[in-house]
């Protein structure tokens, strides 16, 4: 999912970044803090969806919604002024998020416009069905990483964790063996549900599902310790409420 972040407030762009980047399935492709700039980029280039502040110099973004033409991508509201909610909503924002903004609040919203990119999918791949094209794709509980000269099947729900090897990723497997493969943690994370599996640190990624418990710079999964990296403490304790 392809999406840009419009706020004036350079913090409140690098927070969404980085619950972007820890969920793995949303690329930010630009961002701005000057709306006129952003509605010439989305104008001109195909992308899913924009995070946008409400009150901004020049151009506000209610202001910025009704100023595009032609196909307009889905639009998530960011603001500490929640009584432009409902304005927002009347121009079919998908969602409002008040600012500080809890990561899991933040998932949900995604999760949103998620399903609605997929029902349009699914709609455009069923009229070319009709037409003789492809049928639509439906996900499954598994996954086919390359490992050596062959694609293994994961059970998803087997995942314990990955880390970061250099160049490689380790997938602890439940009552199995470890899985070395040749990807980046962007790739599998997009395989990957993102209400199950988070980042907790530049080199690992957990199943939520897994955690025995959590102290204060890391988190337990059985016997092992992972660690919590600075930037992703306070997304962290927010997707697992502590």
């Amino acid at each position: 999912m392809k999406c840009i972040i419009i706020d004036d407030e350079p913090l409140a762009i690098d927070v969404i970044e980085s619950y972007c980047q820890a969920l793995g399935a949303v690329d930010v492709i630009e961002t701005f803090t000057n709306a006129i700039e952003a509605l010439d980029f989305i104008n001109t280039n195909a992308i899913d969806l924009v995070f946008s502040d409400i009150e901004m110099p020049n151009i506000s973004g209610i202001e910025l919604i009704r100023s595009l033409e032609g196909k307009v991508p889905y639009f998530i509201f960011t603001t500490a002024y929640p009584e432009y909610a409902l304005e927002g909503f009347d121009l079919n924002a998908v969602d409002y998020l008040v600012k500080p903004i809890p990561f899991p609040r933040f998932i949900k919203a995604v999760n949103r416009v998620k399903e609605m990119l997929k029902l349009s999918h699914v709609n455009t791949s069923f009229n070319l069905s009709s037409a003789g094209g492809d049928a639509p794709v439906h996900e499954d509980d598994f996954i086919f990483v390359k490992s050596e000269y062959e694609n293994v099947k994961i059970d998803i729900k087997k995942i314990k964790l990955i880390q970061g090897l250099k160049d490689y990723l380790k997938i602890e497997i439940e009552d199995s063996k470890a899985i070395l493969t040749l990807m980046s943690f962007k790739e599998i994370q997009s395989k990957l549900p993102e209400n199950i599996f988070i980042r907790v640190h530049r080199s690992y990624i957990i199943n939520v599902n897994k955690i025995t418990s959590v102290q204060k710079n890391r988190v337990i999964i059985k016997n092992e310790r992972i660690p919590i990296g600075e930037s992703y403490k306070s997304m962290v304790y927010s997707r697992l409420n502590i």
